[in-house]
């Protein structure tokens, strides 16, 4: 599904936007996506070392980058050449897609109808968006909004207070009371003069026989999608930040926090209250102790905690030390 699936999107010639670029071809951007999902007509950006391979064998048929980059590029790829490239990539999103820098009010919100959604149960006050689509046999909470084009699947439990916009659920998810899924997320390319908001294009996917508990917030995803794994438990107060993906068979303890564009892999355990910062990519099998501090890539099957989070082995030859230090 394309990300314009709830976004208002503009038809622009590529030179239209980079009017000094000589492009092999003018042609309309399709759309605008990271270097792996990307394809003919689209507009991609690389900006680190870190997507080496996925930019040696992107699909698109443009990319923002900058100078010391473009060479891990294809050759059939028109390179942009920029100082700043977030900077570019934010301005090229507000021409395509002018309305995906904030959340504006759905104003199509009405009470359900019997007619449209028989099979589904609806406490008081609940408000649904046009082209919603829910499953057979779900139930939605009271105080519950439901915005545009959101489709749930059959057998959803959707508890009170829940907000869910720019959002695609499976079968057999529940979100239990206060949720606030969907919402754009945090992101700003710092100026001197003025912040520049970063737009929000892509969107959160639940998979089947998720659960989220209380008050947790997931926002969507700024080019790609932010993405829960099927069969994975979430405590409450968990954020999940733009572009994040959660495996399958995960289990997450309360009020974790997760940055921009990590990968967590399957079958991971999180403590409460650790903190998970950006960009990085946890394996599979992984354990994280509470109040964890994780700021490096973590190899599959590996335990650890602490701040800066160090394996479980190391963590306790620390404390043994620590103690020993304190002895006088």
């Amino acid at each position: 599904m394309n990300s314009n699936f709830f976004f208002k999107k503009n038809n622009i010639k590529i030179n239209k936007i980079f009017p000094n670029i000589d492009f092999k071809k003018n042609f309309i951007i399709n759309d605008i996506k990271p270097l792996k999902k990307s394809k003919r007509n689209d507009l991609t950006f690389f900006d680190s070392a870190k997507y080496v391979d996925e930019a040696k064998n992107t699909k698109a048929s443009a990319c923002i980058t900058t100078e010391r980059l473009k060479n891990h590029l294809p050759s059939s790829v028109d390179k942009i050449i920029v100082k700043n490239v977030l900077f570019e990539l934010a301005k090229s999103l507000k021409k395509i897609y002018p309305d995906a820098d904030i959340d504006y009010p759905d104003l199509s919100l009405k009470s359900p109808s019997k007619k449209s959604y028989n099979s589904v149960k609806f406490g008081n006050n609940v408000l649904i968006g046009k082209k919603v689509k829910i499953g057979k046999n779900s139930i939605i909470g009271s105080n519950t909004i439901i915005e545009q084009n959101v489709k749930i699947g059959a057998n959803c439990i959707i508890g009170s207070n829940v907000i869910i916009k720019n959002c695609l659920l499976g079968d057999r998810v529940v979100l239990q009371d206060n949720c606030k899924i969907g919402q754009k997320g945090f992101g700003f390319i710092p100026l001197k003069e003025k912040n520049l908001k970063f737009p929000h294009i892509g969107k959160v996917i639940i998979n089947n026989d998720v659960e989220i508990s209380s008050g947790c917030t997931i926002d969507r995803g700024s080019i790609d999608d932010t993405e829960i794994g099927k069969n994975t438990y979430i405590d409450n107060q968990v954020h999940i930040a733009h572009n994040v993906k959660i495996g399958s068979n995960c289990m997450i303890a309360g009020q974790v926090g997760f940055a921009g564009s990590t990968k967590i892999g399957n079958n991971v355990s999180i403590g409460g209250q650790a903190g998970v910062s950006g960009h990085l990519k946890i394996g599979n099998n992984v354990k994280i102790g509470g109040g964890s501090g994780v700021v490096n890539d973590v190899e599959d099957n590996k335990i650890i905690m602490g701040y800066p989070a160090v394996s479980f082995k190391d963590f306790i030859k620390n404390q043994k030390k620590n103690d020993y230090g304190n002895i006088k």
